[in-house]
């Protein structure tokens, strides 16, 4: 009766992001109650693996208690504290300080937001500000790549390059643009490396010209892997060739870590991955391990000292009432010691596993792809593998696939087109993520066994 109570408030009051809400109406919420390591529990009693780390973010799993006890003692010591006014708290600025040492380069100065949308909003603000600094005015579009996702606020989804962010809304702004995805799967040029490495650059190389040239071109946003375009990972090389690209073009780059950062793909930061120190990098996610709001923005010094310089005594006009938050830090703290202490490794250990396991699930008559990196992984599901052909729409790969899923004890995302996502938290058991493949192969077998998809297979 208490469940079904939540229910119907749920649909009466609660808006869900992006979901059909007459669908969500008549569905109704999945009402979770426990979290404990990799695993969650609904109000049913059903536990199940959470493959997906609540959304890409609960890197350091549930329930951990060193986080649980750092946030208490700092809500019993100080609950809030504004960073107007010259004002500040221990957490935060201790959080800046081990962020910063740990980030690449130069990228000694951090900006505190709610999340990854709003850390996204506040380098479109800052990226204006250096460019007004320098006096290159005319530097005023912003170019991001296809498939790409940089939240869903009033800029950022302008940015993003997913058509469900900007039916209805009025964006993207006609000083935002895309290039091409990197995507190796579907790309026109093939799968070879160096092809999608030159064709992406050219890619870029032309819209700047389209724009009037790299003086009227202010940044260029990208993720290391894009995450809610489906998991497309670039070849080796690619970020390490747009990033010299973009610093040839004396264009900013911004590598949108969000999703990638915090052990996600192995390192600390992707960015790592290829030895990249960019201008500005946005985080959130697991920051703090989902446990409470909180994102980032690495500011590289470079840009740090002309956007000081520029405002000298005046003030940089940005800011948020909740800009280094100390509940929020001091959770961050603690997150950052379970990663340095041995979560970071068993991430690593761990997403080999998850990655060879799913590979092993290539040959199914459905998996026309496997990918991924560390603890990101993706299956994109097609009927014909030679011509990559996609599920067909009635399959309603989004809902059927993540209900089956959710019966077989196993939480992933289930994208529109036929894609199955994998971002389980780093404390993941060697025996937990042979269960993430094993119940992902019964997924398989079962849609298999759906008329229309084996229709659309004949």
């Amino acid at each position: 009766m208490f469940a079904n109570s939540l229910v119907e408030l749920d649909r009466a009051h609660l808006i869900h992001p992006v979901t059909s809400w007459r669908g969500h109406e008549a569905a109704g919420v999945r009402l979770l109650t426990h979290g404990d390591g990799a695993t969650v529990r609904d109000a049913q009693g059903r536990t199940l693996i959470d493959g997906f780390a609540g959304l890409w973010c609960v890197n350091a799993g549930y329930g951990q208690p060193s986080v649980i006890e750092a946030a208490t003692r700092q809500m019993q010591e100080l609950c809030y504290a504004t960073g107007y006014f010259g004002l500040g708290s221990e957490p935060a600025i201790r959080l800046a300080a081990r962020l910063a040492e740990a980030a690449p380069g130069d990228l000694d100065h951090v900006y505190f937001t709610l999340g990854g949308s709003d850390a996204i909003d506040s380098t479109v603000r800052f990226v204006r500000y250096y460019w007004h600094a320098r006096g290159m005015t005319t530097k005023q579009h912003f170019i991001s790549v296809a498939q790409g996702y940089h939240g869903s606020s009033t800029a950022g989804a302008g940015l993003t390059a997913l058509p469900a962010f900007h039916a209805g809304f009025g964006v993207p702004y006609d000083w935002q643009h895309k290039i091409p995805t990197h995507d190796l799967y579907r790309n026109p040029v093939g799968r070879d490396p160096a092809a999608v490495i030159a064709a992406s650059r050219q890619h870029l190389l032309d819209k700047v010209e389209e724009l009037g040239g790299p003086e009227h071109v202010a940044a260029f946003y990208v993720e290391p892997i894009q995450g809610s375009g489906g998991v497309l990972v670039p070849p080796a090389g690619w970020m390490r060739a747009m990033r010299d690209l973009c610093a040839d073009l004396d264009i900013l780059f911004i590598a949108d870590e969000v999703i990638t950062a915090f052990g996600r793909t192995g390192p600390l930061f992707a960015c790592a991955d290829e030895g990249i120190v960019p201008d500005f990098i946005t985080t959130a996610k697991g920051l703090t391990s989902g446990y409470v709001p909180m994102g980032a923005v690495f500011m590289s010094d470079r840009v740090y000292q002309v956007i000081a310089d520029g405002a000298g005594k005046a003030a940089v006009g940005h800011g948020q009432t909740y800009s280094a938050h100390p509940v929020s830090a001091a959770v961050g703290l603690a997150v950052l010691d379970l990663y340095e202490g041995g979560l970071l490794q068993n991430g690593r250990v761990m997403g080999e596993r998850l990655q060879g396991g799913l590979a092993t699930l290539s040959d199914h008559p459905l998996v026309g792809d496997v990918r991924g990196r560390g603890m990101l992984a993706a299956i994109e599901l097609v009927t014909d593998k030679e011509a990559r052909t996609r599920l067909p729409a009635a399959a309603d790969p989004a809902g059927r696939i993540f209900e089956r899923a959710w019966d077989q004890g196993l939480v992933l995302r289930a994208f529109g087109w036929g894609v199955l996502g994998y971002a389980p938290p780093l404390c993941c058991t060697a025996d937990q993520i042979d269960q993430i493949v094993e119940r992902t192969a019964r997924v398989l077998d079962l849609t298999l066994a759906d008329p229309d998809v084996r229709a659309a297979m004949r």
